[in-house]
């Protein structure tokens, strides 16, 4: 178990994945409660809207965006109960399945309210970036299209700037007493203060390890095996779905020991004050 004191960006990444490894199955089994059925309804219907995606467009949108809320919200629960594991593995105590479930349940409703409320801020901004490259684009024709690719490129940079700000809230809302649960912004802002560089490639490496790489990687070989060897490319294309959701604890882990990381930096944060707040000393 690493200690808790500041982590330089590798060895958070190899601690994320030793904790990983050390609890697999109960990290497996915090997954699948958490993940299961939202991952199968996403694929059902991701399903459903590919094939209706060229028929109607509205109607393959209104197929993904109930399931994908609801996955990002079994998401959150997931982060939390990895925290209560985390957490317990540096209080020397036996991590348990309940109590991460429970304390994931427990912060749904906070979690839930900041998660949307993040969703919101980025889609405003998102909509803005927008709009000004539109008008860029309109008034600044010919040589003036490059200041409309700087627009976007800054827009696009300030969007990135923002989400990794508020990358924190999670564990924010999880670890600490809020006078309010919108009160994680502001936290999670400054904890992010002169890190957010930090927390975009811990956040961009984690979801490559832990999704965009293995999914692609046996996906493809799906692909490739599927005429071949039928039954072992629909098997490698199962895999391929399946292994985000079980590798889903490494990011979260990331997360977990990123928050810890800072709260040491910045606040000398220590293994009494997290015993505290979870109400174990």
């Amino acid at each position: 178990m690493p200690d808790l004191r500041p982590m330089d960006f590798g060895e958070i990444l190899d601690g994320s994945l030793m904790i990983y490894r050390r609890h697999f199955g109960l990290f497996l089994k915090l997954a699948m409660a958490a993940l299961s059925v939202p991952l199968v309804l996403l694929v059902y219907f991701g399903l459903r809207a590919i094939a209706e995606l060229q028929q109607n467009p509205v109607r393959a949108l209104l197929y993904l965006v109930p399931v994908g809320l609801v996955y990002y919200v079994a998401s959150l629960v997931l982060t939390a109960g990895t925290i209560r594991v985390i957490s317990d593995s540096y209080l020397g105590r036996e991590p348990r399945l309940r109590d991460a479930l429970s304390l994931g349940w427990s912060r749904l409703w906070p979690l839930t309210a900041v998660g949307f409320g993040k969703g919101i801020v980025l889609m405003l901004i998102t909509l803005g970036v927008g709009v000004v490259a539109g008008v860029g684009a309109t008034l600044f024709r010919g040589a003036g299209a490059l200041l409309t690719v700087a627009l976007v490129v800054g827009g696009c940079w300030f969007i990135i700037y923002v989400a990794c700000g508020y990358g924190l809230t999670t564990p924010v809302v999880v670890l600490e007493e809020l006078g309010s649960s919108f009160d994680a912004f502001g936290r999670s802002w400054e904890l992010t203060r002169s890190f957010k560089l930090k927390v975009l490639g811990l956040a961009v490496v984690a979801f490559l390890l832990t999704n965009l790489i293995p999914s692609l990687v046996f996906r493809g070989l799906g692909a490739a095996f599927l005429g071949s060897a039928p039954p072992l490319g629909v098997a490698l294309t199962a895999v391929g779905f399946v292994a985000p959701l079980a590798l889903a604890p490494v990011l979260a882990a990331v997360i977990t020991l990123m928050y810890y990381d800072l709260r040491v930096r910045r606040e000398a944060f220590d293994l009494q004050v997290l015993g505290q707040r979870l109400g174990i000393i």
